[in-house]
């Protein structure tokens, strides 16, 4: 009977929502070009008040890991762990392709593989595959999207791809057992569901060690000076 906050600010998309007992009591999502700073901690503040519940009833903080957005992760990882050294709880950090995944899971029947995407600029996207009964087939990794990726997943069985980086790679994955879903962004509410499931067995990280999933260093590009 675990009451878990989870955050998602993974990318552009951000999201809190709130799990009682494996249940979703409520949640809030915005998907706008703003900063992360200036509306999570508003969001958790009126989803608090909207649940009629107060931070000292929390039993944990779930956070959405990575990969994704190198600034949207470090606002979100922050946020949380702030929360979980304020109130003195645990923090569990949820894979955000495997939230991804797990939220068209819970609405497909009969699905062989179920592959989400993130965009990571040019070709390139951040992708897992999970098979019907939600198993890792292939771990998270950043692939740059091909006419040849996927073609083993591809050939024996019927993929569904989703998710900001998906929609690119339409014209380039070309195979009859590609299908390709819009509109599934990251949310709290999977990462919530998920962690709940960790909480259950205990899985918890290190509140002064967890650093986000970012998967590849973050680049600043350097301006370019003229010569005179």
């Amino acid at each position: 009977m675990s009451t878990i906050l989870s955050i998602d600010t993974s990318t552009k998309s951000g999201s809190v929502a709130l799990i009682c007992a494996g249940l979703v009591v409520g949640a809030q999502h915005y998907n706008i070009d703003k900063s992360h700073s200036s509306l999570l901690h508003v969001m958790i503040d009126e989803l608090m008040k909207n649940t009629g519940t107060t931070l000292e009833e929390l039993d944990a903080i779930a956070i959405s890991e990575g990969p994704g957005s190198y600034t949207g992760l470090r606002i979100g990882v922050s946020a949380a762990k702030g929360l979980c050294y304020a109130l003195e709880l645990p923090l569990i950090a949820v894979n955000t392709l495997e939230a991804m995944a797990y939220q068209v899971y819970r609405y497909s029947s009969q699905v062989d593989y179920l592959c989400p995407m993130i965009d990571a600029r040019r070709m390139e996207v951040y992708a897992l595959v999970k098979n019907g009964n939600f198993e890792t087939v292939q771990e998270t990794e950043p692939v740059i999207v091909d006419e040849e990726s996927f073609v083993t997943e591809l050939a024996d069985h019927q993929v569904v791809f989703f998710g900001d980086g998906a929609a690119k790679c339409q014209e380039v994955i070309q195979h009859p057992n590609a299908s390709f879903v819009s509109e599934v962004y990251p949310s709290a509410v999977e990462v919530g569901l998920l962690g709940a499931k960790k909480y259950e067995l205990g899985q918890f990280e290190n509140v002064i060690d967890f650093e986000p999933f970012y998967l590849k260093e973050f680049r600043l590009a350097t301006a370019k000076t003229s010569k005179k």
